[in-house]
């Protein structure tokens, strides 16, 4: 009897890795079709999108591993309840205070088609796309200048956009009606409803395949594979304890002010709590992020199961951590009307504070900061144009270097991507003239951190008006464990010439003519480790590699090279070594005291 239910079990098992591979080929499946459809570079080229699929009672079960809200049929079913919803249907929302947080800032439009099988309900396919133009102050709709929400752009409420595959012709014409660029906005919506009804007939071809109660208990099984991996990996390497971080943001464009992100990691047995309310007061400009409980446990999930593929990102990561507690009217629980189209510069501060926290209580045994992703909004004027040109671009940043490897080099937020230099020059007339790698941006350390890059645009059009979005400026990412800060980012126009000017590295209206170079040079992430640790052969290759010049060579790393770069001098080096005193404490990043940057 006890090998018959062992086997039973064992075929079990295996039916719920079938159908969990079978919900990730689908996604894979909504998203080409997304790439092959998309009208805006936003979705069809930077990949501004998100694929997912919940169970009935929205919980997230499948998608990729990006630490969102995953709270995005909550505000569905609050006002159509379940039993009103049919086969075809379609809703969407980008309403981001009216969602709770589940699309973070507007830009972001969801779709939601319920799932059924007969008449019974059992699932819901959803994807969000970055909509191109939405109104607001500016073409792009995000902007450094906004201070309320009512300059970025129209809310859409949850609403039923398809009712049992009819569409309501009246909602898309206010959409269209509200966009500088309709054509474009018309085809992503057409893009995004046929990628989400794909889902739907995916989904229900899993359940014909292996049957509703086997999806529903395949559901359950997933859950649960992820929240017990979590547990485990809490339990074994986070000591008990109450660990307390605060990064900073360098400003929010609208104001000089730096504000902070604080958090507070409770860890008994398997038992983790996190405390948000020590952050900074809601910000005057659009860094506030609307922060669902989730976010910050899938961060620290994802993170802890790392290294085992077979555990996805889901809703088991949120049951495995406890409460998380964030102060109303503070940076990471802002209150209507406050700004938030820039909140990803508040987002990657959460990130951050939890490493470090997980720093302080694992001795360092975590990955340094990371800087936040830049993005450039170029609008192009032309003469005989009525209609601006817009370039929204996301640039590469240096990733934090990790206690075993080095930081990555040159990544724009995990899963996106920048436009290829062929891409740029047809679609928006501009002229690349220089892309690569900032050398020494990456922090020194035994493990250096991630180096940024550079990119040189000449401007083509007329005139342009320019918003830059840059972070990590006064406030480098953090080393950790002798690890030292990584180099900071900047933007110049025409560098090396009698005109050349510095623009803030947070702000809009930066006015450009034809011929001006516009130079974008972005961060890197913090070293692990002391530099003077590293292999000064490994050093040596860095430098002919482009990562590390011969000065920060010397200066940084104590390696010194023989006068025609050709070798390292071994002899030379370890005496400069021995002769230097290494840094001390766990992080380093300007000043360090009592657990805070200052």
């Amino acid at each position: 009897m006890d090998i018959i239910t062992e086997e039973s079990n064992s075929n079990k098992s295996i039916t719920f890795e079938l159908i969990k591979g079978a919900m990730q080929s689908a996604r894979q499946e909504m998203e080409a079709l997304i790439d092959r459809t998309a009208m805006s570079p936003l979705i069809r080229e930077k990949k501004d999108y998100y694929t997912a699929y919940f169970d009935r009672t929205g919980r997230l079960v499948a998608s990729a591993s990006l630490p969102l809200a995953s709270n995005l049929i909550d505000c569905i079913v609050e006002r159509y309840p379940v039993e009103t919803m049919r086969a075809g249907d379609i809703y969407i929302y980008n309403d981001a205070y009216g969602s709770k947080g589940a699309v973070s800032h507007m830009p972001d439009m969801a779709f939601i088609c319920p799932v059924f099988a007969g008449n019974q309900l059992f699932a819901f396919a959803e994807v969000w796309g970055h909509m191109l133009d939405i109104g607001g102050i500016h073409p792009g709709s995000i902007s450094p200048d906004a201070t309320n929400i009512f300059q970025e752009g129209i809310a859409i409420p949850p609403i039923r956009l398809i009712t049992a595959g009819t569409v309501n012709e009246e909602v898309m014409s206010i959409l269209l009606r509200n966009t500088r660029y309709p054509n474009i906005i018309k085809g992503d919506l057409k893009a995004l409803m046929a990628c989400a009804q794909l889902g739907t007939r995916r989904m229900e071809e899993i359940a014909a395949r292996f049957g509703v109660t086997s999806v529903e208990s395949a559901f359950e099984f997933i859950l649960q594979q992820s929240a017990s991996a979590l547990r485990k990996a809490i339990k074994t390497e986070i000591p008990d304890g109450c660990y307390s971080f605060r990064d900073w943001i360098d400003s929010d464009a609208v104001t000089d002010q730096s504000y902070s992100v604080a958090v507070s990691l409770e860890k008994q047995g398997e038992h983790v709590s996190l405390d948000f309310s020590d952050s900074a007061d809601q910000a005057v400009g659009a860094i506030n992020f609307i922060m669902d409980e989730t976010v910050p446990k899938y961060m620290i999930g994802v993170y802890l199961t790392r290294n085992d593929p077979a555990i996805k990102m889901n809703a088991g990561f949120s049951e495995a951590i406890g409460e998380v507690v964030r102060r109303s009217g503070s940076i990471v629980n802002p209150q209507q009307p406050a700004p938030i189209g820039m909140r990803s510069h508040t987002m990657i501060r959460v990130n951050s504070a939890l490493f470090g926290a997980l720093a302080q209580a694992t001795n360092g045994r975590s990955p340094a900061a990371s800087s936040v992703y830049v993005l450039y909004y170029l609008r192009s004027m032309y003469e005989h144009r009525n209609e601006a040109d817009l370039c929204v671009e996301g640039l590469a940043v240096g990733f934090g270097a990790r206690p075993d490897s080095d930081g990555l080099d040159s990544v724009y937020y995990i899963a996106q991507k920048n436009y290829p230099v062929e891409f740029a020059e047809m679609e928006f007339g501009m002229r690349i003239e220089g892309y690569g790698l900032h050398r020494d941006s990456g922090g020194p350390g035994r493990w250096r951190g991630g180096c940024g890059v550079f990119r040189d645009i000449r401007i083509t059009s007329d005139t342009a008006m320019l918003g830059v979005r840059m972070d990590n400026v006064k406030y480098p990412a953090w080393g950790v464990a002798g690890g030292m800060s990584g180099g900071v980012g900047c933007v110049v126009v025409n560098p090396g010439t009698p005109e050349e000017r510095q623009l803030r590295p947070l702000s809009d209206g930066n006015l450009l003519k034809k011929g001006d170079l516009l130079r974008i040079v972005t961060g890197g992430g913090g070293g692990w480790g002391s530099p003077f640790d590293r292999p000064a052969e490994q050093v040596y290759q860095d430098v002919l590699d482009g990562f590390v010049s011969v000065e920060s060579a010397l200066r940084d790393y104590a390696v010194i090279l023989s006068n025609d770069i050709a070798s390292v001098d071994e002899t030379a080096t370890k005496a400069l070594r021995a002769s230097k005193s290494r840094p001390s404490g766990m992080f380093h990043r300007n000043h360090y005291f009592n657990g805070e940057f200052q």
